[in-house]
């Protein structure tokens, strides 16, 4: 049943409790108190609406940076992932296999304000040796949700 659930609610978090019990073919007491353990354990860690920022006023700069670091000993890379997700632009940190150690993701109201932030906080981080920065132009599909309007031919059909 956990499964289930989570495949359900990974797409829309917003189910009602009921529908979520009938889909499932079980009590919502059952639902609800399985979700309740997921929380509680972690599994479920938390509830968010998905925005596409470019339809509002709001003007977002997103974009990833790829971090090489010298892991240190007795630290590993959990104490220096710590000290990069405590920072507020900071959304997310991945451990990556390949030429660069971390993908860090992070918002601003600017390009320069993303600038500021690699060269003042996160490259002087003393494990960090090198970023490169790559900044998010636009977003078609974010979190299995496809952001970007379907475009029509106008175009007038002319035959002979």
């Amino acid at each position: 049943m956990r499964e289930k659930i989570l495949a359900i609610i990974e797409k829309n978090s917003r189910i009602d409790l009921k529908d979520l019990a009938i889909l499932l073919g079980e009590s919502e007491a059952a639902v609800a108190n399985e979700i309740a353990d997921m929380e509680k354990e972690h599994v479920i860690c938390g509830y968010h609406t998905l925005i596409n920022w470019d339809n509002t006023s709001n003007e977002k700069v997103v974009a990833l940076i790829e971090v090489k670091v010298t892991p240190q000993r007795g630290m590993g890379f959990d104490k220096i992932a710590e000290r990069i997700y405590q920072y507020s632009e900071v959304n997310a940190v991945y451990l990556m296999s390949g030429a660069f150690d971390f993908t860090v993701f992070i918002e601003g109201k600017t390009m320069r304000e993303v600038a500021q932030f690699v060269s003042e906080k996160l490259a002087t981080l003393d494990a960090v040796l090198s970023t490169a920065t790559h900044f998010v132009l636009k977003k078609y599909k974010d979190h299995g949700t496809v952001l970007a309007q379907e475009t029509t031919d106008e175009r007038m059909l002319i035959t002979p």
